[in-house]
């Protein structure tokens, strides 16, 4: 049960001027941005990173560096094209004010799974490239770091929204009822059972509960505890204390 961190990126310039960026290159973080990246790397630092995987847009590249810059040794790191900025198409470059006039932003809002924006990719095509992306890497880290593993992937608001929808097992078309903020931190750990969603959209707080274990046994069973367990460092469901 490797868990992931889902970071999106920091506050760009085209999220100042209110511009949906899409895939522009040349989108970089602004002071504010570049200042909150640096406030996750602190939240994350207590925490080793057994790897990273990065979207490889410039606006996600810069976040993970000022975020594994904070971390004790080095974190290997890949760009993943799977977790990469939802291809907005003909849409992309344009002020959000200007796109909220356009038929097609209702049916975004109320009905994700049925837009394909012009020149661009599907939302549910978004989601599938992503969450297989994600499960891959997630299997992956597993496989090599093993179940009290923690990884990171540094992405975008969408993009971590159909992630969280699939964990949640929410229809896309309820997505936007999950917010992501600039630099927020999203906390996913997919079991054999299901995914457990541990946090949602957070911008403060002690992280430290996610340093793996010092023993590296597996935990007896992912099963959810039945009225909600004791927290973090509680024993593994069906073991007693």
């Amino acid at each position: 049960m490797a868990t992931v961190i889902l970071l999106r990126h920091g506050r760009t310039t085209a999220n100042a001027s209110g511009v949906l960026a899409g895939r522009t290159a040349g989108v970089r973080l602004d002071q504010t941005g570049r200042e909150q990246a640096r406030r996750a790397g602190e939240r994350l630092a207590p925490v080793p990173l057994a790897a990273a995987v990065v979207s490889p847009l410039e606006r996600c590249r810069q976040t993970a560096r000022l975020v594994l810059d904070a971390q004790q040794g080095e974190v290997p790191s890949a760009i993943e094209r799977g977790i990469s900025e939802c291809d907005y198409g003909e849409w992309q470059g344009r002020a959000l004010k200007d796109l909220a006039a356009e038929p097609l932003w209702k049916v975004v809002q109320a009905q994700p799974s049925a837009v394909h924006f012009p020149g661009g990719e599907s939302m549910p095509t978004m989601q599938a490239r992503a969450v297989a992306a994600v499960r891959r890497h997630d299997a992956a880290v597993q496989a090599a770091h093993g179940p009290h593993a923690v990884w990171l992937a540094v992405s975008h608001g969408d993009i971590i929204k159909a992630l969280l929808a699939d964990a949640l097992g929410m229809h896309l078309d309820l997505f936007q009822r999950l917010h992501v903020d600039p630099a927020s931190i999203s906390i996913v750990r997919f079991g054999d059972s299901r995914p457990t969603v541990l946090a949602q959209n957070t911008h403060a707080g002690d992280l430290s509960w996610l340093k793996p274990p010092a023993s590296t046994e597996a935990p007896a069973s992912d099963d959810a505890a039945v009225g909600g367990g004791a927290g973090p460092g509680e024993p593994p469901a069906g073991v007693s204390a």
